[in-house]
Parts: C-alpha cells; sequence; structure tokens
C-alpha cells in the first residue's frame, strides 16, 4: 500500500470494521499515511433500525453485549436509564439468554424488537415486550438460529429510572470503600432510590 497499490476489504456478512477489530487496520493505515476510503454497503443495526417501528432520531450503537452473565448485566445495567434506542448485536448461543437478561434488567414491558438473518433467505423480524420476546424465541429453536440485531425502546425517562441510575453511579463509588450493604444504604439516601434495587442490581 505504502507503494501505492490499492487494496480493497470487503465481507460477505455485513460492512466490515463494524463491531470488529478491523478499526486498528485503519488507523495503522491512516497512521502510516495511507487513504482509507468508505465503500458503502449493507449494515445489519441500520437495515434493522431502518424497519423496527422504534425511534430512529436518536440511538446508540452497543455492539456485542459481555459474554459473561455477570459483565453482561452490569453493562446493561449501566443503560438503565439510556434515554436512546439501543441497538445490540448478538450470537445465537447466547440469544436466549440475552433476552432473559433484558426482560430482567430492563423490565418485561420495555418494547423490543429482534431482527434475525438480514436480507438473507431465513430473516425473520420479531417485535413484541421483553417478556414477549423472550417466551417467542425459548419455544422456537429456529429463532435461536442465525446472527441477530436487539432493539430495545430508550427509557421514557421516568424519575425512577434516573434515580436508579444516579444511583448506582454513587453505589459503584461508595462500595469500593464500604460494606455492600451500607454503600447501598447511603446510595439510596443520597439519590433517591430504593435500596433493595441498588443492592440487588449488584447482587444479581
Amino acid at each position: 500500500m505504502r507503494g501505492g497499490t490499492q487494496v480493497a476489504l470487503i465481507s460477505d456478512a455485513g460492512t466490515p470494521l463494524v463491531s470488529d477489530p478491523g478499526f486498528r487496520l485503519v488507523r495503522a493505515a491512516r497512521e502510516a499515511g495511507i487513504a482509507v476510503a468508505p465503500v458503502p454497503g449493507a449494515c445489519a443495526a441500520i437495515a434493522a433500525l431502518s424497519v423496527a417501528g422504534l425511534p430512529s432520531d436518536r440511538f446508540v450503537f452497543e455492539g456485542f453485549l459481555p459474554a459473561k452473565a455477570t459483565a453482561r448485566r452490569a453493562h446493561l445495567q449501566a443503560l438503565v436509564a439510556e434515554a436512546r434506542t439501543l441497538i445490540f448485536h448478538e450470537s445465537s448461543h447466547r440469544i436466549a439468554e440475552c433476552l432473559r437478561d433484558c426482560a430482567d434488567v430492563f423490565g418485561g414491558g420495555r418494547r423490543a424488537v429482534l431482527a434475525r438473518e438480514l436480507t438473507k433467505v431465513y430473516e425473520t423480524i420479531l417485535d413484541g415486550t421483553l417478556a414477549e420476546l423472550v417466551e417467542r424465541v425459548d419455544a422456537d429453536a429456529d429463532q435461536q438460529r442465525g446472527e441477530f440485531v436487539l432493539l430495545v425502546a430508550g427509557a421514557d425517562g421516568d424519575a425512577d429510572a434516573a434515580k436508579l441510575a444516579a444511583g448506582r453511579r454513587v453505589f459503584d463509588i461508595l462500595r469500593r470503600e464500604l460494606p455492600p450493604s451500607r454503600a447501598a444504604k447511603l446510595a439510596a439516601e443520597i439519590s433517591g432510590a430504593s435500596r433493595k434495587m441498588l443492592y440487588d442490581a449488584v447482587e444479581s
């Protein structure tokens, strides 16, 4: 490339360099003074958003959630009060537990859309509440195969969600120095969030 050769990176699985480590290649090329130009192509996250029927004026792409349950739930907890539409990628062997964790953390009544195998023969798009999606995926093995984009409606901005988010930030700071029960009690007093919800969020 330094000698002037043009190299094209292509993929049959959507736009390359999105939600993969390819950004390091781009960064290295730019640092070496090599021009990098995009070639527009299919992007699963945006394709799913365009047909989800969820607010698309403001959204946040979170990529793949952590594989381990504890880390995944902690990541979701940090997004409880996020008002923008949430977009996740997920794999076939984790989609069922991912949906259950989302329902537990965000609440089963939160609206969501699950897009599977977009632009392929077995494409399906399921919408409903998170609780409904859990039931539909658990009941149908075919809905646990392929590549997934999960879109979750943002928080409606209610006071409880905002209090919980604020309480978690305070709790995360206090528990570095205090026992969890004491940290949860003080964080609840400071933020107005439920002490039990704060403690349970960390213990889960």
